[in-house]
């Protein structure tokens, strides 16, 4: 006999199937295999109490402050250990519960009902203009073809393009000046037709220089405001194009300037619930969502975002994660922009673990090369 101890990561259901367990097992066995750890805000104490007790009887924990079992305190914040199919169970005892236990209920359940997505999308970046953070990423004209060629060729199923630098501090830019920048461009994609190779993406909250690049065979709206413009809405419904719909907080010019929350997850998460529902109102069918590391966050904020992002997945909607080359390496390890890729890697590569749909990078190679290693480590 022998016994392994086998990775959290493994993929259990691979490896459920290879045993030859029935589909039905397989299912049964999944749901106790993945362990899920839920932070409770400002829970009722009487909740608490009865939750913790619920949660001991099928096999699950509460964790909770001392002197909760007494009501020391009148709300109090927990954290409850569960795996799916225990989870499953607690959402439906909690509906006959007091005490806003019917509505955590409902959460258990959006959370139990998380898919991570099965394969990841490379969205390079092609930077029109001399002011992007990094040199790397900028191309003009038949250079800029070539090397859209050249990243299809690599992997990338999107090319993400984009004439107006979104760094800290960048200075505004005229949508004139954007035009003059981007069209040049867009006619070449649409002249050689290369929007039927991979999907195209127009980085701007602009309505002209978006109107400029759907009609030239675009297919996605990456919008840093998050669908703050109405008229961007509409031309969203009125092409039929997917939103990304990004989270900063202030502008470009002053994001990064002593950037605060009184809880980051659920303010970033509050924020996508309500863009989420004026895009629906508009008739967008096709919604993305990006966490927007970088864009007037603090680099725990960041990190945070990046190891969470499985909050976000209760939205029903896919992620987009863009921390290539970002200044929160060089705080975590001190770098200039060239010497960023592998930070990069580790940030992706946590994100994808975390349920990320599409990376936005900088570099499509080596991005292909560590995806296709992961998803070997997580055979």
């Amino acid at each position: 006999m022998q016994v392994e101890k086998l990775s959290n990561a493994v993929d259990i259901k691979g490896r459920l199937k290879k045993l030859g367990v029935d589909a039905g097992g397989i299912a049964i066995l999944a749901a106790k295999a993945k362990v899920h750890i839920i932070y409770i805000h400002d829970l009722h104490v009487g909740a608490a109490n009865i939750l913790k007790q619920d949660a001991l009887s099928i096999g699950a924990d509460l964790a909770v402050p001392r002197g909760t079992v007494i009501a020391a305190k009148p709300r109090v914040d927990c954290i409850l250990i569960a795996n799916t199919k225990q989870l499953k169970t607690l959402a439906k005892k909690e509906l006959a519960q007091p005490f806003a236990l019917k509505e955590l209920a409902k959460k258990l359940k959006e959370i139990t009902q998380i898919k991570k997505p099965e394969s990841v999308d490379i969205m390079g970046i092609i930077n029109a203009n001399d002011d992007s953070f990094y040199a790397g990423s900028r191309f003009r004209g038949v250079n800029a073809i070539h090397i859209i060629e050249q990243m299809i060729e690599n992997g990338a199923t999107i090319i993400d393009v984009g004439a107006v630098s979104s760094r800290p501090n960048a200075p505004e830019v005229s949508v004139e000046e954007e035009l003059l920048r981007i069209e040049p461009l867009l006619a070449l994609i649409k002249e050689e037709k290369l929007y039927e190779k991979v999907k195209f993406s127009c980085d701007s909250y602009e309505p002209k220089v978006l109107q400029k690049a759907l009609e030239s065979g675009f297919c996605i709206v990456n919008d840093i405001t998050g669908l703050q413009n109405d008229e961007v809405c509409r031309l969203c419904a009125s092409y039929d194009a997917a939103a990304v719909i990004m989270h900063m907080q202030g502008t470009p010019r002053t994001m990064q300037k002593n950037p605060h929350y009184d809880n980051v997850l659920s303010d970033v998460y509050d924020f996508f619930d309500l863009r989420i529902q004026k895009a629906e109102r508009f008739g967008i069918k096709d919604i993305i969502l990006d966490v927007g590391i970088g864009f007037g966050k603090t680099l725990e904020d960041n990190l945070s975002l990046l190891k969470n992002l499985e909050h976000f997945l209760t939205l029903g909607k896919p992620l987009l994660v863009g921390a290539s080359r970002k200044s929160m390496i060089d705080k975590i390890s001190a770098s200039s922009v060239e010497q960023r890729l592998a930070g990069t890697l580790a940030l992706h590569l946590e994100a994808v673990k975390n349920g990320v749909a599409i990376l936005r990078v900088h570099d499509v190679p080596e991005h292909i090369q560590a995806l296709k290693v992961f998803k070997a480590l997580s055979l």
